[in-house]
């Protein structure tokens, strides 16, 4: 009898959940449970879909009641693949934690106090594991990290130009988005193996956007910094801006920190600059200049970035596009590549319409690729290498599945 495996990465107002066959890691289902204030849609693929289609109302109530839910269909429709352990994706591990990790009770505290870094996931994180632990408390649990993946950049790169003090505090640029790159990094194996080592960015463009330098598939530099806020023009997130205009808006326009914060993570970005949505999908549609300002200010400003990156990695080889936006949207993905033409990035216009896994020129120096994010797998290939580690401490038992209360 085979395990399986259970990833869980929860945000603000969606449930985002993969099973994954222990043996060979075949997806088993894949789903979404958004919350919508008057229900609880369920969104779900994968060949054991339908026994995760739907979520009684009873159980939306709660985040540990979507949880429970999820963990009790598990136990009844997976009989043949009992669960073995649960993944999560954790959005900050600060300085202390450079890969995935068995949750214990000294993780928690430390995870706790990273809260005011990344106030928006870090609660939603913690708060998963804790429903996990109250329905099956023997059930190993793995932490696996968006900060991680960031900690191979040399100091320089994580540094800010403030008082030494304050950086020897822990006041550095983290980085977001990890498990995503550390998924491109593996993927570029395969789907490039002849520049995978070289000089590659890879651009993570969605709701939050991100982009990445790496050199022998390890990360140089990344925009994102000590918070999520920091670099790329996003869906609601104005990336980064002036500090001084943060000063005016406190000082001279009145303004509090916390409407502050709530102008640059809710109500900029791709949103701010429409004034109509953070959707690229229907900024594309509309006929408002503005909608169209916005879309050419976010290629602008990931173009720009890009051209930043390269001096970070001396150069550029290969350029890969993941995320909602990266993956789907072939017009920002032109928009962005005719702005680094200079850089010799050059576009197959017929494959870039495709989303084909290549889209660059056949002669373009630069090689140019679309890999669909896929965090997911990362988080579930790191909870079978860490529960078979603890299967190997207890002398190679193979241990009865976990109940659930």
């Amino acid at each position: 009898m085979t395990s399986s495996i259970l990833v869980l990465n929860v945000g603000s107002s969606t449930l985002k959940f993969a099973l994954f066959d222990g043996a060979g890691l075949d997806l088993l289902c894949r789903g979404v449970i958004e919350d919508r204030g008057a229900g609880f849609p369920v969104s779900t693929s994968g060949p054991y879909a339908p026994a995760f289609a739907a979520l009684p109302g009873a159980a939306g109530a709660t985040l540990p009641a979507r949880i429970e839910w999820l963990l009790r269909t598990a136990a009844t429709k997976l009989v043949d693949r009992p669960l073995a352990a649960v993944g999560h994706r954790v959005v900050h591990g600060g300085t202390t934690f450079a890969e995935p990790a068995i949750v214990n009770a000294a993780m928690l505290d430390e995870l706790g106090r990273l809260i005011p870094l990344a106030p928006a996931h870090q609660p939603h994180n913690i708060a998963a594991i804790a429903a996990v632990t109250a329905m099956a408390p023997d059930l190993p649990q793995i932490a696996c990290f968006d900060t991680a993946f960031h900690r191979t950049q040399p100091r320089v790169a994580q540094l800010y130009p403030l008082p030494r003090a304050l950086s020897d505090e822990g006041l550095l640029r983290f980085g977001f988005h990890g498990l995503s790159y550390e998924h491109v990094a593996q993927a570029l194996v395969e789907v490039a193996p002849d520049h995978a080592n070289g000089r590659v960015i890879a651009a993570h463009l969605g709701h939050g956007a991100s982009l990445c330098a790496m050199r022998n598939r390890q990360s140089v530099a990344t925009t994102m910094g000590f918070t999520s806020l920091e670099g790329l023009m996003m869906g609601t997130r104005s990336g980064s801006i002036d500090p001084g205009l943060i000063l005016y808006l406190i000082r001279d326009r009145g303004m509090t920190v916390e409407a502050v914060g709530d102008l640059l993570n809710s109500r900029s970005g791709l949103l701010g600059v429409s004034g109509l949505s953070d959707d690229v999908r229907i900024l594309a549609q509309s006929p408002d200049p503005s909608a169209a300002e916005a879309l050419d200010l976010f290629a602008y400003r990931a173009a720009r970035e890009i051209g930043s990156l390269m001096v970070a990695v001396g150069g550029l080889d290969l350029l890969v596009f993941t995320g909602g936006i990266g993956e789907n949207s072939a017009s920002l993905r032109a928009a962005i590549c005719e702005r680094l033409r200079w850089a010799d990035v050059i576009l197959d216009p017929a494959r870039n319409e495709q989303g084909l896994p290549r889209i660059s020129a056949e002669a373009a120096r630069v090689k140019v690729f679309v890999i669909p994010a896929n965090e997911e797998l990362v988080i579930a290939t790191a909870t079978r290498e860490l529960t078979a580690g603890l299967a190997g401490r207890s002398g190679g038992k193979r241990r009865s599945p976990p109940s659930v209360r």
